[in-house]
């Protein structure tokens, strides 16, 4: 008996609706059906398949439930992702996983402080300009 499958989606509460939406829209992700539950959020999909359930909050919880560490995709293009980032003031760490799999690893935090990871294929280049993630720091503190 296999109780699990596969993998379904992830939920994000947030505050700020709009800003998470247009986050995940940059990423790929689009906009699709979601059942009336009577509270603001969307469902944002990957195809056919909604992986990621926003939820409207009036306030951020003070405590947050359970142990979850991150949510990961699967990406296609790391450069147009890296770039994406950079453009839009996202600070983001590049790994590379050991050899035998050597795929790359993009992490970062949604606008309510989720971690995501994208991974990329192995055989994608990325140029020496986005390796560092590090996003530059404004003057007017």
């Amino acid at each position: 008996m296999n109780c699990i499958r596969r993998m379904d989606h992830f939920t994000v509460v947030t505050d700020r609706l709009a800003q998470t939406q247009a986050f995940y829209e940059r990423l790929g992700l689009q906009v699709g059906a979601r059942p009336d539950f009577g509270i603001g959020g969307v469902w944002l999909y990957a195809g056919e398949q909604a992986v990621l359930h926003v939820v409207e909050v009036q306030h951020m919880p003070a405590l947050r439930r359970g142990a979850l560490d991150h949510m990961a995709f699967h990406g296609d293009d790391i450069v147009a992702t890296l770039e994406m980032l950079k453009r839009e003031g996202v600070a983001y760490r590049l790994l590379r996983l050991p050899r035998p799999w050597s795929t790359w690893q993009v992490f970062f935090e949604d606008p309510n402080g989720a971690e995501v990871e994208i991974d990329f294929d192995a055989a994608q280049k990325v140029p020496p300009h986005l390796k560092d993630g590090s996003v530059a720091q404004s003057s007017a503190s």
